[in-house]
């Protein structure tokens, strides 16, 4: 495995359960990467067994959904042990961000400035959201 993701993985181990100790996340959130991740690796297996069986295949929109919502982790890993979705780059680069915004999601459990942004941001959203459903209301 290369150095960069056992790096990322070494710090995440310690993070985690640190974050928790000084009330930066949630024990829901760090049981939610302890369940997301063995799934994910899980969802990673299914598609390479598939693929060298030439069945049909787990979706990437589904790997990456899997990574963005706290399973990064076991994709790490699953990429590495099981030597599956490491050359298509386009993959890649989605991969890494839905780690990027996982990463900047806990750091900003961790700021003032960005708890008040996260709460304009869905206020924001919340109104936009009633706006377009008056425009074109879902039936």
């Amino acid at each position: 495995m290369p150095k960069h993701k056992k790096l990322l993985l070494f710090l995440f181990i310690i993070y985690l359960p640190l974050s928790y100790y000084f009330g930066g996340i949630s024990l829901y959130l760090s049981v939610t990467f302890l369940l997301v991740s063995p799934v994910t690796y899980l969802a990673y297996a299914k598609d390479k067994t598939a693929a060298i069986k030439d069945k049909r295949r787990v979706p990437e929109k589904t790997l990456h959904l899997l990574s963005l919502f706290f399973g990064w982790p076991g994709a790490i890993l699953a990429q590495e042990r099981l030597r599956h979705k490491t050359k298509k780059i386009s993959f890649r680069i989605l991969f890494w961000l839905t780690v990027f915004l996982n990463i900047a999601f806990i750091g900003s459990l961790h700021s003032q400035k960005s708890v008040k942004f996260m709460k304009i941001s869905m206020d924001r959203f919340e109104y936009l959201s009633k706006e377009i459903l008056t425009v074109y209301p879902y039936n």
